[in-house]
């Protein structure tokens, strides 16, 4: 069996030594969610909504009715699939509120599916963790091949420094086929990624008649997989795809809200040349994105490499700063002249950093340092970005 060892262990573990509220795990499908539960609280009682009659018993809302299906002997509830109950905020309420001996924990697959319906009964009474797709360095953890979880925030970043293990091979396995927990005991299975396209990807949205527009849908996802680091345009979009700016937009949202990729809005003090409006998209797993394309060529026979390298290490500094309570705020930056910097890391303090990421070693930045001197500029690349 593999170490299954997460970054979100430790807040997990010491969620109920601290925090009275719900404990409410979010992440897409497939990422670990139930495994991290299972692992933290395995004397926990676990109820799905999948299952007809823990849905029947649960969609009654009466306190009563639920202590006659709950162990005397657990001391936590999972709940999962919550979002498949007609209310269920009002469902996680009534634990809260009138079964506070058991600790209440919910596990959803896509944020809107807990927020929509029950952020208004949960109002004070929950606080939300979000599990991703592995970091780089859960990888290498959950491989065994080093024993802890390492920073992508260092301030320095090490050129040529000597590993044990052939890091750009690894790398570009994983630029191909991604960082799902499955990735760890089948390493280069595209099949795996594509059944996860054709059955997961749009579970929860056609449950909840979230996207009428089945086929459309897909194929803006496709469009987007192509255009990672891309500015996004939704008009262009609109016209490609035959769909309107408006649904264009609400469907981005939902993937958003799926956990199947994030925006990144520019960074800008409002000076005149600066873009201010237009997002950038990225996928949180890039073995997803390139499921999506239908495209598993080895880095070496294919033009998206820089892409990919660049989308791969956005998404470890995401993850890694919400794990690590970072805090920084992640931006790109443009000029309407061209001048760019890939990433752009700011803190209320008035920290600023700019991240160069470059498929090999050469360094830039320089107009961005130019505009602001206060800023730090980082340069990484395959062979620095892993400490």
């Amino acid at each position: 069996m593999t170490n299954q060892k997460r970054q979100l262990d430790s807040k997990l573990e010491s969620h109920f030594e601290k925090y009275k509220e719900v404990l409410i795990l979010l992440g897409a499908r497939q990422v670990g969610k139930t495994t991290i539960v299972k692992k933290i609280f395995p004397l926990a009682q676990y109820l799905s909504v999948d299952t007809e009659p823990v849905r029947e018993i649960l969609d009654r809302y009466d306190p009563i009715v639920y202590k006659q299906i709950l162990k005397p002997s657990a001391k936590y509830v999972v709940i999962d699939e919550i979002h498949k109950l007609s209310d269920p905020g009002r469902a996680a309420k009534i634990f809260y509120d009138q079964i506070p001996e058991y600790k209440l924990i919910i596990t959803g697959s896509s944020a809107f599916n807990i927020k929509n319906k029950a952020s208004e009964s949960l109002a004070g009474r929950k606080i939300e963790y979000h599990l991703y797709p592995l970091t780089f360095s859960e990888y290498f953890v959950q491989k065994g091949i080093v024993d802890d979880f390492s920073n992508l925030f260092l301030d320095k970043f090490i050129q040529n420094k000597v590993y044990t293990f052939d890091l750009v091979s690894v790398l570009d396995n994983i630029l191909v086929y991604g960082l799902y927990p499955e990735m760890i005991s089948r390493p280069s299975d595209p099949v795996y990624l594509q059944n996860l396209v054709d059955s997961v990807v749009f579970k929860d949205l056609l449950d909840l008649r979230l996207i009428e527009n089945r086929i459309g849908a897909l194929n803006l996802l496709k469009l987007l997989a192509h255009q990672i680091g891309s500015l996004v345009n939704y008009s262009e979009l609109s016209s490609r795809l035959g769909m309107d700016v408006k649904t264009i937009g609400r469907y981005i949202d939902l993937f958003e809200q799926s956990f199947i990729l994030y925006k990144l809005l520019p960074y800008s003090t409002k000076q005149r040349d600066e873009i201010g409006k237009m997002s950038k998209i990225y996928f949180y797993d890039l073995g997803l994105r390139n499921a999506l394309i239908e495209n598993f060529q080895s880095l070496s026979n294919r033009v998206d490499g820089g892409q990919l390298f660049e989308n791969f290490i956005i998404s470890e500094i995401l993850k890694t700063n919400y794990y690590g309570d970072n805090n920084y705020k992640l931006n790109y930056w443009r000029t309407k002249q061209g001048s760019e910097i890939d990433l752009v890391l700011t803190k209320s303090n008035g920290e600023l950093r700019g991240i160069e990421i470059k498929s090999s070693a050469r360094s830039g930045g320089t107009a961005f340092s130019n505009r602001y001197p206060q800023a730090k500029i980082i340069t990484i690349n395959k062979q620095n970005f892993y400490q």
